[in-house]
């Protein structure tokens, strides 16, 4: 797939843009004595002719991928680099920082194209009171380091959790706050890819449907040059649940879940709130048609 090239093209070709990238987070880990285990990790996908694919995850979790049809392994992981070098610098200028002005901002947007009011703002039930609240946890943050905390409500919501919090009564405000604190882990994945289990116990082939819708919109994401860590949250916990499904007979697999649940479970949180305990755990199967509160 050739065609005329950009100036930014011809200019990031002059350089080594995977030490750049490097060399920008590692000067960056200096100044906020950040501590990653890995600055910048790269996974090429494996295939025996292109287009080749790589992805470059940045500390904090952001992903992002090669853009272009790209013909070799290295070539996709210096467009991949390209991409992410570009999204990391342009996340340092000071209107990608989350402000009271930014928030004032940006729930009167939300306001505008809902049917919210903007004295919701600071009732945390409400839709937009939830997303003001989110926005003031993260005052000072920047749009990528939001962006990884709000993944984490996308596959809560993808996943379901969010409406099993709501039938067991947990409030807006209990959520955001529990979760605006916690990282994807192993753990947090190998519970949900519990939950796509017992759904794929009660629709067979959900899994295989779900999995290749997946596998699409990482594609159409990254083709597009957007943020990825979302869609390819979603591939890699849908592949270790039908891994699962696939090596065991689901019925028989059930012990074993038994055990697994019992030896990775959350920890149990519980906290008063008005005199109302409330708990957070890994949840059952349930549907996903809720909206993100």
């Amino acid at each position: 797939m050739s065609g005329a090239e950009s100036d930014d093209d011809r200019t990031f070709k002059d350089l080594n843009v995977v030490e750049l990238l490097h060399k920008f987070w590692e000067d960056k880990q200096v100044k906020n004595v950040m501590e990653t285990e890995s600055l910048v990790v790269y996974e090429s996908i494996p295939s025996p002719s292109p287009p080749f694919i790589c992805y470059v995850t940045l500390p904090g979790g952001s992903c992002f991928g090669n853009f272009k049809y790209c013909y070799s392994k290295a070539e996709a992981r210096r467009d991949a680099a390209r991409i992410a070098f570009m999204n990391s610098t342009f996340n340092e200028l000071p209107c990608r920082r989350i402000t009271p002005e930014f928030i004032s901002c940006s729930v009167k947007e939300a306001v505008s194209t809902t049917s919210g009011n903007i004295t919701d703002a600071s009732d945390p039930s409400t839709s937009i009171g939830a997303y003001c609240l989110m926005l003031e946890l993260n005052t000072g943050r920047t749009m990528l380091e939001f962006q990884e905390i709000m993944t984490v409500f996308q596959l809560l919501h993808w996943n379901g959790s969010l409406k099993a919090f709501r039938e067991m009564r947990c409030s807006r405000q209990e959520v955001i706050l529990y979760y605006s604190q916690q990282r994807l882990n192993e753990r947090t994945r190998s519970h949900m890819a519990l939950d796509w289990l017992q759904k794929e116990r009660q629709s067979p082939g959900l899994l295989s449907q779900e999995l290749q819708v997946a596998v699409k919109e990482l594609g159409e994401a990254r083709r597009a040059g957007r943020e990825l860590r979302f869609y390819k949250e979603k591939k890699e916990i849908l592949s270790l649940a039908l891994s699962h499904a696939n090596a065991e007979d689901l019925e028989g697999y059930h012990s074993e879940e038994m055990c697994w649940r019992e030896g990775t479970e959350f920890e149990y949180r519980e906290k008063s709130m008005d005199g109302k305990h409330s708990q957070f755990y890994s949840q059952g199967s349930v549907s996903d048609e809720e909206s993100v509160e």
